[in-house]
């Protein structure tokens, strides 16, 4: 089974930096495209960013400029650099891993992987 796990999340003022993590894991894993969305209180979760094997990236619009996203893929790790945080950035932060894995019998399973999300609190 695929797993993934987040760390790094935390209360920063506005106008600092963190940086979250999320390392995915499972047998004959291959990722693919790895991400993180978030998800505000009262609001719908959104895409923040998105990164490709190669390293294209995407960003959201309200975090472009602000927001880097890097991957490293030997150890199937992308991280979320967040710079110039604001109060708005406040949300549970969730990665994603598009993936090929397989179940026991070697049928192959792909699909989009969530982590458990790790919260990022911006004060003002």
């Amino acid at each position: 089974q695929v797993q993934l796990v987040e760390s790094g999340g935390g209360l920063v003022h506005a106008g600092e930096s963190l940086t979250v993590s999320c390392a995915a894991s499972g047998s004959r894993l291959t990722v693919n495209v790895m991400g993180w969305h978030r998800q505000a209180p009262g609001k719908e979760r959104e895409l923040v960013a998105d990164i490709t094997r190669a390293g294209s990236a995407k960003y959201a619009d309200s975090v472009k400029g602000r927001f880097t996203i890097s991957r490293d893929n030997a150890k199937n790790t992308v991280y979320l650099h967040m710079s110039g945080l604001k109060a708005d950035d406040t949300a549970v932060y969730y990665c994603t891993a598009d993936a090929i894995s397989y179940n026991p019998d070697d049928s192959p399973v792909v699909g989009r992987y969530w982590g458990q999300g790790t919260q990022v609190t911006v004060s003002s």
